[in-house]
């Protein structure tokens, strides 16, 4: 065989092994056959909102919206409260695996809630859920610079060892799993556990800044929530999710 052929060979085999992984790469915002299998279940489609309604409402927020197969969140610090409340999932859930990507531009103070119950008696999801925290590294400050308030952090309770989040407008993966008391959440491969409702986590509620709060991580089931962001800094917010799907455990 010559040089020239083995070239050719290499080329066509390269070509081979590049458009394989092009028709095998999974599309945003889909289930695989694997994944329908086992019983996965997309909380979002890429196209619209159906199946999410901000806190207490009937439908989202103004801000809230779909672009280029996520759901964006295109805050103001002016805007009413009401156009930017908390989206939070018609269903509820209560043992499960949840998996979303999320990204932002800087100033982000924001976060992935669960168990929140959806009741008057509660002015925020953030009364009763749970919540992954996300906040950038660029100038959310205090909230990505102290322990318990990071991104990844299970908010004001536990935190992770290491900061892993990526820069801004990088994606992010994060990951719940919240099985029968025992919790996981794994922000881009780093993971932090806990159980819930046992003592040791009503010690840990009550010296916590939840602790005067009587309904706090108490329900053992509930609506998930993309929080719609605190104020910090001057631009206007922008954050996106994607991907985002769940499995009943």
């Amino acid at each position: 065989m010559t040089r020239r052929n083995s070239f050719r060979i290499a080329i066509l085999i390269a070509s081979g092994c590049l458009l394989s992984a092009l028709v095998n790469a999974q599309e945003e915002n889909t289930l695989s056959p694997q994944e329908k299998a086992d019983g996965w279940q997309l909380l979002f489609d890429g196209k619209d909102l159906n199946g999410w309604h901000s806190y207490l409402e009937q439908n989202p927020g103004k801000d809230w919206s779909v672009q280029d197969g996520a759901i964006m969140l295109k805050k103001g610090n002016s805007d009413p409260e009401q156009d930017y409340a908390d989206l939070v999932t018609n269903g509820e859930y209560a043992n499960f695996d949840l998996k979303l990507q999320w990204k932002a531009e800087p100033c982000i103070d924001s976060g992935v809630m669960f168990y929140v119950h959806e009741s008057p008696k509660y002015k925020q999801t953030y009364d009763t859920g749970l919540e992954m925290q996300i906040a950038d590294l660029s100038c959310t400050v205090p909230d990505s610079r102290e322990i318990l308030r990071r991104s990844g952090d299970l908010y004001g309770l536990i935190s992770t060892k290491v900061n892993t989040v990526k820069d801004a407008g990088e994606w992010n993966q994060f990951e719940i799993i919240a099985d029968h008391g025992h919790l996981q959440l794994i922000q881009n491969g780093q993971a932090i556990s806990t159980q819930l409702w046992d003592d040791a986590w009503r010690q840990l509620v009550a010296h916590s800044k939840f602790a005067k709060w009587p309904d706090f991580g108490t329900f053992r089931s509930g609506h998930v929530s993309l929080q719609g962001t605190e104020k910090k800094g001057d631009s206007e917010i922008k954050l996106y999710f994607r991907n985002i799907k769940i499995k009943t455990l």
